[in-house]
């Protein structure tokens, strides 16, 4: 018995040295392990499997099939007995998904983690409705794992040929019906964010290397949050929001790449060109990412993720929609930061509304309208006074003047408008003229869903002593007047003007006085040593 342990232990020991000898022979190799491939009937078992068992909660539809008739679904999360009016819009897709399988499947997984009872899944189910839509191309999905339909047209990244952008629309939709199926859900929605995920597959393999289309355990990529390596200007305009999704996905395990951060290099720009290789991302020419159609007609903050594993792409897509639950750093109402449409030198013209839906329909008219605006303040700025001035209409337009004294003249002849007391605001200060960018006026009616502006006063304190509107005084108010709150390290003046005025008004002087109640002094001097050195001089 002896001699066989001794005989065994040195058998053990001989193997233990063989592979201290050759590490790699401990190398997991998971890829041994073939990925599932779902099916179609898979897939829409499953889906109706959660309709059954969450009937509450989750609904899906048809909204329209690719060319061979498969069709493209939409799925839809919220909680039916909280009414909708007050709840944010969120759309998740996986348009490259065909060959880009763990969008698809991180969509998937995400479903199961917003139908389960955390905490985190009823309170969105509650504040939102998530729209899902896993596989927008199912020819690519389950015939070809290729990024194109039948007509080889790829959903995510059409050539600029297929979009007529000058009004915003398919060209041939008859040759992208999966896209036009898609861009109806962004049309009818008008969501506050669209993430489009995307990632590992088949992508990498040339079709002489496909086999039988089967995927291996283990391939994965380096991921990166709400950002694209082909394209960084598909993502949020707020780092925060990026910051958010990198910070979920580190607390479940799994970094981010930065991009231009990391890789510490500036954008990209075309006046830069010859020195392209120094810069991040130059810009693939004739393209129009699809997910700039939400952007471009309706303001959604767009956001694409890079997926190597599923647990991450949930977590991280999880970070985002958490945002869509609460107030925003400098907001009074729980959503996503989406109502900013126009900007001037820190003064913003925004959304509108009590609610959701109706700061929905706000933003979406105020961007559409925006490029027809013309807008202005007093130069130079000068503590205790803080204006901004938006003409809205034809009419408005031709009103302004950079010349205060011709300004407050043409304000006489706009109805509504107490030039009076907009001139007795401006002859108090130091200002020398208003900003207005000269602009031929455009056709535009006045403003049918509300209009807000924001102010932020540099001061944590103030004393507001007016905040006025084209002359008359506002009170406070979240429907008709103004708010005020410190955040972010400003007062947050929020002028907030119903349908009922607007309906009727050409443009908006906002002026807003105020005792910053500190004393901040400018300049500096030499030391005194200096000083005395000179004046013996």
């Amino acid at each position: 018995m002896k001699a066989f342990a001794s005989v065994f232990l040195l058998l053990t020991s001989s193997l233990a040295l063989a592979l201290d000898a050759d590490p790699l022979s401990r190398l997991p190799q998971p890829w041994k392990e073939p990925v599932h491939r779902i099916s179609f009937a898979e897939y829409e078992a499953t889906l109706r499997h959660w309709a059954a068992k969450h009937p509450d909660v989750f609904h899906f539809e048809k909204r329209g099939e690719s060319h061979d008739g498969q069709p493209v679904y939409l799925v839809k999360i919220t909680d039916a007995g909280v009414p909708n009016d007050d709840k944010q819009v969120a759309l998740v897709s996986a348009l490259h998904g065909g060959p880009e399988r763990s969008g698809t499947t991180t969509i998937l997984h995400l479903i199961e983690r917003l139908l389960d009872d955390s905490e985190f899944s009823k309170e969105t189910r509650r504040k939102q409705i998530v729209l899902l839509v896993p596989i927008a191309n199912p020819y690519a999905f389950f015939n070809t794992d290729r990024f194109t339909n039948k007509e080889k047209i790829d959903l995510y990244d059409p050539q600029i040929s297929y979009w007529d952008l000058p009004k915003l629309k398919l060209a041939v939709p008859e040759r992208t019906p999966e896209l036009a199926a898609f861009l109806g859900i962004v049309d009818e929605y008008r969501p506050e964010v669209h993430l489009d995920l995307h990632g590992t597959g088949l992508q990498a393999f040339p079709d002489d290397k496909l086999g039988n289309r089967t995927m291996r355990q283990g391939q994965t990529m380096f991921e990166i949050s709400a950002c694209s390596y082909s394209n960084c200007g598909v993502r949020p305009w707020d780092p925060r929001v990026t910051e958010a999704m990198v910070k979920a996905g580190v607390e479940a395990g799994f970094g981010s790449d930065r991009a231009e951060a990391d890789a510490q290099r500036c954008f990209y720009n075309p006046d830069h060109d010859v020195f392209r290789s120094r810069l991040w991302n130059a810009p693939r020419p004739q393209r129009f990412r699809t997910m700039f159609y939400g952007y471009m007609k309706y303001h959604t903050m767009i956001s694409t993720t890079e997926i190597g594993w599923e647990q991450s792409g949930v977590a991280r897509v999880c970070g985002i929609l958490a945002l869509g639950n609460k107030q925003w750093v400098d907001e009074k109402f729980s959503g996503y930061p989406v109502t900013r449409v126009r900007a001037r030198a820190g003064r913003f013209v925004t959304a509108y509304g009590q609610t959701a839906s109706q700061r929905r329909e706000s933003r979406v008219e105020l961007w559409n309208r925006q490029p027809g605006f013309a807008d202005g303040m007093m130069y130079p700025e000068y503590e205790g006074r803080a204006t901004y001035v938006c003409a809205v209409t034809p009419k408005g337009i031709a009103a302004l003047d950079n010349d205060p004294a011709k300004f407050i003249t043409n304000l006489r002849t706009l109805p509504g408008v107490n030039a009076d007391r907009i001139e007795r605001f401006v002859k108090l200060g130091p200002e020398y003229e208003f900003t207005s960018d000269p602009r031929e006026a455009t056709k535009g009616e006045p403003i049918q869903n509300g209009i807000g502006f924001r102010l932020r006063v540099p001061y944590r304190s103030p004393t507001l002593l007016d905040v006025s509107v084209n002359g008359h005084t506002l009170k406070e108010s979240a429907s008709d007047g103004y708010q005020a709150w410190y955040a972010d390290g400003y007062t947050q003046v929020q002028i907030n003007l119903p349908p009922e005025k607007t309906k009727t008004m050409d443009l908006c002087v906002v002026t807003c006085a105020y005792n910053g109640n500190e004393k901040r002094s400018s300049g500096w001097q030499p030391p005194e040593a200096v000083m005395k050195e000179l004046k013996g001089k």
